[in-house]
């Protein structure tokens, strides 16, 4: 088996420690400006954790410590090796804070065991440790050791590194005053390598990054990816056939493979690495940002939001851009997401304007007096502006139900009868008409849909052109009413802005495409089938019989302007984004056989709704 390294190293740095860094354009030197020093901080069970610490040149007066802790190395290591860039920007970096990266338990150059997504352990006693314990006895220890430090620490992390941002809430440090966990996980069943049960064949491929144990600190990769041997990823997986066959890639010791294979349900394994349920009584300042096009982790940001004010009477807030994963860290002066250009410098100006304000209030200002930053901060994808509410989802936002009639209308009400296609897993519908390999696909949250609306395994129901501006501000519920031939299905809903004729080109787009008519993809989600009803103790379709299957989709905050159209298309393959459904109900997907995979019928009936929280 051939292994591949290099290539996919540098793009891991620019997918994970690029957005962690930030990027900037200026001619800023670090090393003029602070001093660097590396340590190995003793956690209370006796691990060492390697924690670098940038700290301004100026002695005169004392900052605070903003830190993130990180799976993907607080490199360069070194005595006289800087990153070019440090904290979450560059205003941040220019203005003097205390700076800290630390590599996690298990990780490049600390010690330990690493635990994919450490499940947090309640009134821990003794040498009893996880990720909260960790973040507390390092705080600890810079609080106390680390000079001209002002006593007030800020957290922030995007991706991962907004999980450990997440984590360090739960039994948090007096010192903790500020948290921004940013494209946050909460829960792996519905982030990144699951959505609603359905296994993201996507992140296969990132599996080698998180599954490969170390038994000692190293600065050098421990880990290879697997060589594809193809640029069409589509091809690959659909060569490859079940899911079993891919365990020649990746053997016993990849450890996260294994644990895939071995929990296919929302079982207590999964369940007790949730970090959800235990954001109770938050104490730090928190402000939550993602993207509204961020493929790998949508459904963190807004239920992390949600349980907090649920749960806490602290401060929080949301911020939500036109942004994929970690947009939101550089300074790219056009903000586009695939083919859809939304401005000039979104990301700087929130950096500025929104970022900063936000630490530097908690961390150098009067925390208690009021913040000039709104409640929720949200972008408008339609109307391309940003727009500041007191509470996400707004007040004001009302709810509407649409049904998928007949003749590809989406109708004011429920009618009898219903469509059928035919659901082919050797010919799956692709998540996209681009032919490459991508370590984490991106581009497709806003990718033109007309190539899906012209199969017919597609099914495509829309609004007449309208006649007014119509804003969607929150969760998108499809209440689906399905049957199948088969025992088993996925069913996917996409919500589509259709363009008008006369629609404007960008310079983003692709040579093959036009803006004209341009079918662009708001929302999508999948719900594998057999978790209809739970998503611990999973269950066969009845052939033929008609069934409830609801999905929810998360937040959206879009305005279909006039003239625009309201698309929604339902299928049952969307590959290789996720893994294909046998059709034919199996205790486990991942240990299916090629014999288990067939061809069937789906319908969708006419009295099945899709509802939207709509502004009026």
């Amino acid at each position: 088996m051939k292994l591949f390294q290099m290539p996919v190293l540098l793009l891991l740095f620019v997918l994970f420690v690029l957005p962690v860094t930030g990027q900037t354009g200026t001619d800023y030197d670090v090393a003029a400006h602070y001093t660097k020093r590396e340590v190995d901080i003793i956690m209370r069970d006796g691990i060492k954790l390697h924690t670098t610490i940038y700290s301004p040149k100026d002695t005169s007066k004392e900052y605070p410590i903003l830190m993130s802790r990180t799976p993907y190395s607080s490199r360069p290591y070194g005595e006289g090796q800087f990153r070019s860039k440090i904290g979450p920007n560059e205003y941040l970096m220019e203005q003097g804070n205390i700076i800290v990266y630390q590599d996690v338990r298990g990780r490049w150059m600390s010690e330990g065991i690493y635990d994919n997504m450490r499940a947090f352990i309640p009134n821990k006693s003794g040498k009893q440790v996880d990720e909260a314990s960790d973040t507390y006895d390092t705080i600890e220890w810079l609080v106390n050791n680390v000079a001209n430090n002002n006593g007030r620490v800020g957290v922030w992390g995007i991706s991962y590194p907004g999980f450990y941002s997440t984590y360090s809430l739960l039994d948090s440090h007096p010192a903790l005053k500020a948290v921004s966990p940013q494209a946050s996980i909460s829960d792996f069943f519905f982030d990144d390598f699951h959505h609603n049960g359905a296994y993201l064949l996507s992140y296969w491929y990132a599996t080698a990054l998180f599954g490969y144990e170390k038994n000692k600190p190293t600065d050098e990769a421990w880990y290879e990816f697997p060589e594809l041997g193809t640029q069409d990823q589509y091809q690959f997986f659909l060569d490859a056939g079940p899911l079993s066959n891919l365990d020649k890639y990746y053997k016993e010791d990849n450890v996260f493979w294994q644990q895939l294979k071995e929990h296919p349900n929302y079982d207590e394994f999964w369940q007790k690495r949730g970090i959800l349920q235990h954001l109770n009584d938050v104490e730090p300042a928190v402000m939550i940002v993602g993207g509204l096009f961020d493929a790998e982790d949508l459904y963190g940001p807004f239920n992390i939001y949600e349980t907090i004010e649920e749960t806490s009477d602290n401060f929080n807030m949301l911020v939500m851009g036109p942004w994929s994963h970690g947009d939101w860290a550089r300074t790219k002066e056009r903000q586009a997401v695939g083919n859809v250009y939304f401005g000039d410098n979104i990301s700087r100006d929130y950096q500025k304007e929104v970022e900063t304000v936000f630490f530097n209030h908690f961390l150098k200002g009067d925390a208690a007096s009021e913040i000039i930053l709104p409640e929720a901060y949200m972008f408008d994808t339609g109307l391309k502006t940003w727009k500041s509410y007191e509470a996400w989802p707004p007040k004001a936002a009302v709810k509407k139900s649409m049904f998928l009639a007949g003749d590809q209308d989406l109708a004011p009400t429920p009618a009898a009868g219903a469509e059928e296609f035919v659901s082919d897993p050797k010919k799956p519908v692709p998540y996209s008409e681009d032919i490459k390999v991508v370590f984490t696909p991106r581009k497709y949250m806003t990718d033109d849909q007309r190539f899906a609306a012209r199969r017919p395994d597609v099914l495509v129901y829309e609004t007449e052109v309208l006649e007014e501006d119509m804003t969607l501000a929150g969760e998108v519920l499809a209440k689906l009413n399905v049957s199948t031939t088969g025992t088993a299905a996925d069913w996917v809903v996409k919500v589509i802005d259709v363009f008008p004729p006369d629609a404007e080109g960008t310079e983003e787009m692709q040579d093959h495409l036009k803006m004209s008519n341009y079918h662009m993809m708001v929302r999508s989600e999948v719900m594998r089938g057999r978790f209809r009803n739970s998503f611990s103790d999973p269950e066969p379709f009845e052939p033929n019989k008609k069934t409830a299957v609801n999905i929810k989709l998360q937040d959206v905050h879009h305005t279909f302007k006039k003239g625009h159209k309201l698309q929604i298309q339902v299928q049952s393959t969307w590959f290789p984004l996720i893994d294909l459904n046998p059709q034919t109900y199996v205790d486990n997907i991942f240990k299916a056989k090629e014999s288990d995979f067939k061809k069937q019928t789906h319908k969708v009936f006419h009295d099945s709704e899709i509802i939207f929280q709509v502004l009026e």
